[in-house]
């Protein structure tokens, strides 16, 4: 007796430019709800796939072929929610990917290689001792038992933009100084959700994973008193396998009332989703830049809306979309923009903002790292106790080891970029592909053994200030002690932590540090901050540059002088040092005011009139190839077809000349880009879709054989 089979439709993750369709058919003996997790074979492999919508017009079979049946279907796990799929398939629409891609990397790695078998095996309740039984009432606490830290205060501009989120739906920019205390109203906005409704649900975002443990510690000391350990978990990818698969189940099933995590945490499953906040919602890693290239911001917006969840967007610089999209309404503009802007200006307990100082360097003896004045500053901070950061963004030694006498320099033989001089360990690396070599004892060219360091990275500044501060005592009488936080002293697993530890006990008087300690930090006892080589980004091609100097500027400046107490009992005043070669740049005039309104007027006027985002809307279609003239041809005739084929809105889109990207050679590949126009989001977005076909065609000439790959990034952040 022959068994009746139904098709269902499967999201599954196919190779990028296979062109194969995004959804794949298969066949099962029973009704599968769209959501299920299954596994599916595709080719000699099994794959994990999540059961889809059917199509509106789903294709017919070809005459005489068979579906390939389903493998097994993951039970135990909910099927995931319609809007949990709304949010894939706009993202895979929105930033031209597959639904299957989408679907499949958003769901945590360790259950995407499990059978049906060994997930059962995990979801299996392990057996209680009768230890583990006592000690289980510790992890829940009935709903009725006080919050531990429900005596918090707010201060009047607080309770008056958390009374505005009540009134309003948002979304909302809170924009507030550094300090201004935006983490107690994102509480108290989580608390609010979580009291309305038992199944709320809250996510909570923050750029980088070294910002999540500090939150984590603030959420559960107010969140796991009244609802347990399991109510506040996180998700980032410093997390084991093992780990992510735990917080995510949590939040799939409920049982976590609030994620905390980086930008693939916009992906959670949430079926209570309430509340959204994006904190440090200008920061560039919100952007993936591998894969699917979206933004966790702005998928973020999308999805609260979609769920009716109200989303907060916090951040003392706001990115100049988010500051135009805030736009109060005005006499030319009646509208106004489509958040609603709440300002917070002053920092908590009478806190000052630090005085910013410009030292000209025109002005200073040449080759001279830290002038005269910063390091009196420093020697008087560390004599008093208190603690100075100094800003670098480029780690290592030097950028590069050069040779006077024949001009070799430290180039990467696989990209086109030089390997950066580590004095540590005495190597040259390439922050690009990672090649590794020693470094030579003379000049490969010519044999000159005087090879020299051009340039400073944080390595030779934490050399720099330790000799400048040899002889500098706190006021304990011990010497000075300078630490360096940066990506090569963190790579070991909880480096990062004790290192954090060491500077908020005290036992730093100096850190050194690149961006990655610049913003979110809340370091207590420093009261000087210094940036000593910021000019490179005001001459940078990216028009994006300047906003991003002043965003990290102002951000670093805002671990200055954050406790007001320690402050005035130090009787010291926070400042913020400057060193730059064009001391007058309207970036810095704008920064010594504080004034980010008058920043971002100036730079959203430059852009209206040049035509850019956010009053204009982009793409770029990158091709790596073996060469760059066979990478520079692909878009060439990518952009000729597009046009012959009269694609829709081809008329709306400017398609500018293919060019090399900055660093050209990467791991011996070249790298072109071309960068599409238009001023409509809707026309840029269609003409992309319906130029996949032609793109995932061309790919497969023959004459294209030497292209690596192409991809699409809708919205860049980089150009």
């Amino acid at each position: 007796m022959s068994v009746s089979t139904l098709t269902v439709h499967v999201a599954v993750h196919t190779p990028a430019h296979s062109a194969v369709g995004e959804l794949l058919s298969y066949a099962s003996t029973h009704p599968l709800a769209p959501g299920t997790l299954v596994r599916v074979p595709l080719g000699r492999r099994e794959l994990l796939g999540v059961v889809w919508d059917t199509p509106p017009q789903p294709g017919d079979m070809p005459e005489g072929m068979e579906l390939r049946p389903v493998s097994a279907v993951l039970e135990g796990i909910e099927p995931l929610a319609p809007a949990w799929r709304r949010l894939v398939a706009f993202a895979a629409y929105y930033y031209q990917r597959s639904i299957g891609e989408i679907a499949v990397t958003a769901l945590p790695p360790q259950l995407r290689d499990m059978s049906a078998e060994q997930l059962a095996r995990r979801l299996k309740p392990p057996r209680k001792t009768k230890a583990a039984a006592a000690n289980a009432t510790t992890d829940t606490v009935p709903a009725a038992a006080p919050e531990a830290a429900e005596t918090v205060a707010l201060s009047a501009e607080q309770a008056q933009v958390f009374a505005q989120m009540q009134e309003h739906p948002g979304p909302f920019l809170l924009y507030g100084s550094t300090g201004s205390g935006k983490t107690e109203v994102y509480l108290r906005a989580v608390q609010a959700v979580l009291e309305a409704d038992p199944q709320a649900q809250a996510l909570v975002m923050v750029p980088e994973i070294n910002l999540t443990p500090q939150l984590e510690q603030r959420f559960m000391a107010r969140f796991a008193p009244r609802y347990g350990q399991a109510s506040v978990v996180s998700m980032h990818s410093g997390m084991t396998n093992p780990q992510r698969l735990k917080s995510w189940l949590a939040a799939h099933t409920g049982r976590a009332r609030i994620v905390l995590g980086t930008r693939m945490s916009v992906f959670a499953s949430l079926p209570g989703l309430a509340l959204v906040v994006v904190d440090e919602e200008h920061d560039a890693s919100y952007k993936q830049q591998e894969g699917a290239r979206y933004s966790a911001r702005d998928l973020a917006i999308w999805r609260a809306r979609d769920v009716g969840a109200k989303v907060i967007l916090g951040s003392a610089t706001p990115s100049l979309e988010t500051w135009h999209a805030s736009r109060p309404p005005a006499k030319d503009d009646p509208q106004g923009g489509r958040y609603l802007r709440l300002h917070m200006p002053s920092r908590i307990g009478a806190a000052s903002l630090p005085r910013v100082r410009l030292v000209d360097m025109t002005q200073q003896p040449r080759k001279t790292v830290f002038s005269p004045p910063l390091i009196a500053a420093i020697t008087e901070r560390v004599q008093r106790g208190e603690q100075s950061l100094v800003l670098l963004n480029r780690r290592g030694f030097a950028p590069v080891l050069f040779c006077a006498d024949c001009g070799w320099k430290s180039d990467c033989p696989h990209c086109s970029a030089h390997q950066v001089f580590h004095k540590a360990d005495r190597t040259l690396r390439c922050h690009h592909c990672g090649f590794t070599r020693r470094v030579p004892l003379a000049c490969p060219d010519c044999g000159n053994p005087d090879i020299l360091p051009l340039g400073k990275g944080t390595e030779q500044l934490e050399e720099e200030l330790a000799r400048l501060l040899r002889n500098v005592q706190r006021p304990d009488s011990e010497p000075a002690r300078v630490a360096r936080i940066d990506a090569d002293t963190t790579r070991a697993k909880g480096a990062l932590e004790q290192q954090l530890a060491q500077v908020h006990a005290g036992d730093v008087d100096v850190l050194v540090g690149t961006q990655m300690v610049a913003k979110g930090h809340d370091f207590r006892r420093i009261t000087l901050v210094a940036a000593v080589q910021p000019d490179g980004a005001l001459f940078s091609s990216d028009y994006r540059a300047p906003e991003r100097l002043f965003c990290l500027l102002m951000q670093a400046a805002g671990r200055a002088g954050r406790d007001a107490q320690y402050v005035a009992a130090q009787a010291s005043r926070p400042e913020m040092w400057i060193q730059s070669y064009d001391a007058q740049h309207p970036v810095y005039t704008a920064l010594r005011a504080h004034d980010y309104p008058a920043f971002a007027a100036r730079q959203l006027q430059e852009r209206r009139e040049a035509g850019l985002p956010p009053f204009a809307y982009q793409a770029i279609v990158r091709a790596d190839a073996r060469s760059q003239q066979e990478a520079q041809a692909f878009l060439q005739v990518a952009a000729q077809a597009a046009r012959d084929a009269r694609l829709p809105h081809v008329d709306e889109i400017f398609l500018y000349p293919p060019i090399p990207m900055a660093v050209q050679r990467v791991a011996n590949v070249e790298r072109a880009q071309m960068l599409i126009e238009s001023a409509q989001r809707p026309a840029l977005l269609r003409f992309l879709w319906a130029w996949q076909g032609h793109l995932h065609w061309i790919r497969a000439q023959p004459e294209h054989r030497a292209l690596v790959r192409w991809l699409v990034d809708v919205d860049p952040l980089a150009i």
